[in-house]
């Protein structure tokens, strides 16, 4: 396997698409062995889609693209400017507010970072806000949005390790929150040392349940996708088929902005979505194929127990190995490979695969912010024209904030995994 990662790395960095790097570094594995039969390189990529439970991603993706076309984001975002506009860096707090609630539409950090980056950086910017730190409290916030049910990433981990996608999204629901709190007292902070005020009066009451009442819709939704799941009428593959009538509904016949044509081009973005990342998700079969034939996860977990048998130190050292993965691989590569090398060490040390699991997608998704290939940091910092040394220097705060956040998380595997145990049991 050592071929094999020195020619992935080689591929990424001349460039090669990820899908491709992953593939043909893979067949290296096959050329070193000659006796493995080489039709098994046609059977894998196929094997690894044929798995009922990773229905959950197309059908989710779909759904979200369906809420984003359906007037949910712009009544959210008159909930959240209701909500904290009122306060310090009312437009950045607005940011934290409402990628907590499309964290229920989107599933998606860049997505919702790109979304955010058109709607809100020009008024923060021109409200005078600087640059680096606009661009710093768009990206950093979509995190909680992958957070949040339903989180692409978190439903590839609890497939490929067998963990429980309903516990999982109940823990997020949770950790999301948290997030939310987090950020919007680095925002309070931040805001205050930089002279960034508010962006409106405090709403009435009166206007807090009104701009509630239009939101209702998406607000429900996570409460929903937890119910159906825990109670036993969906399973997660099918929860993602009735978000997607969930979503036609409430956009065709309640807000009356989702038609025919809409549809039609909704679908035609998330099968170019969908297509991108099964493409990954396909060969990587081929790539992870030689993992457990030479034993690398055994290896890895006597190396680092090796090192120390103590549950906090060795998630500590995985997790300082995901944060520098994660600023040079995509977020769903590295689920796709890493999980069945990570999840068996951590059970070997008796931590709960929820609570790793949750603190490992979002360290994964943390590289998305991240220099020096961040893809959510790279969108907004295009759609906003800012460069790259203003962003890098004004990161700082929100990077330790998260930092912070997942070492108390990892301390305190209660608070992550209340949720799940009070729903689930």
């Amino acid at each position: 396997m050592l071929l094999v990662t020195i020619l992935f790395i080689v591929f990424l960095v001349m460039g090669m698409p990820v899908a491709f790097a992953i593939g043909i570094s893979g067949m290296a594995f096959f050329l070193q062995h000659p006796e493995l039969p080489f039709t098994i390189t046609v059977q894998l990529p196929i094997s690894q889609t044929q798995n009922f439970a990773m229905l959950a991603v197309p059908l989710f993706i779909f759904a979200g693209n369906l809420m984003n076309s359906s007037g949910i984001t712009k009544r959210l975002m008159k909930l959240s400017s209701v909500l904290t506009g009122h306060m310090h860096g009312g437009l950045a707090q607005v940011s934290v507010v409402l990628s907590t609630c499309m964290g229920g539409v989107s599933g998606s950090a860049i997505a919702d970072a790109s979304m955010e980056a058109r709607v809100l950086g020009p008024d923060m910017i021109e409200r005078g806000y600087s640059k680096g730190y606009t661009a710093n409290v768009i990206s950093w916030t979509a995190l909680i949005t992958a957070t949040i049910p339903p989180g692409v990433g978190i439903i590839l981990y609890g497939t490929v390790g067998e963990v429980s996608i309903g516990r999982l999204f109940a823990s997020g629901m949770l950790v999301g929150l948290l997030m939310m709190i987090g950020l919007m007292i680095t925002v309070w902070i931040t805001s205050t040392r930089r002279g960034y005020g508010a962006e409106r009066k405090k709403a009435t009451t009166k206007e807090v349940f009104s701009a509630i009442g239009e939101s209702i819709w998406a607000l429900l939704f996570p409460i929903l996708l937890l119910g159906g799941i825990r109670s036993g009428i969906f399973t997660p593959s099918e929860v993602g088929a009735f978000a997607c009538i969930y979503a036609i509904i409430i956009g065709a016949f309640i807000y009356r902005e989702l038609d025919f044509l809409k549809i039609a081009r909704t679908l035609g973005d998330t099968v170019i979505d969908v297509g991108a990342i099964m493409f990954i998700i396909a060969l990587s079969g081929i790539f992870g194929y030689g993992i457990p034939l030479e034993n690398i996860p055994k290896l890895l977990t006597d190396a680092i127990l090796g090192i120390s048998q103590n549950q906090y130190l060795v998630m500590l050292i995985i997790l300082g190995i995901l944060v520098i993965l994660g600023m040079f691989m995509d977020g769903s590569v590295i689920i796709l490979l890493f999980t069945p090398i990570f999840l068996p060490l951590a059970k070997a040390v008796n931590i709960d695969p929820v609570h790793f699991g949750i603190l490992f997608c979002t360290i994964i998704t943390m590289g998305n912010m991240t220099p020096p290939v961040g893809l959510a940091m790279y969108a907004v910092c295009q759609i906003l024209d800012i460069p790259l040394t203003d962003y890098i220097k004004d990161m700082w705060a929100f990077f330790f904030t998260v930092i912070v956040l997942v070492v108390i998380l990892m301390f305190f595997p209660r608070l992550v995994l209340f949720l799940p145990n009070l729903l689930f049991g």
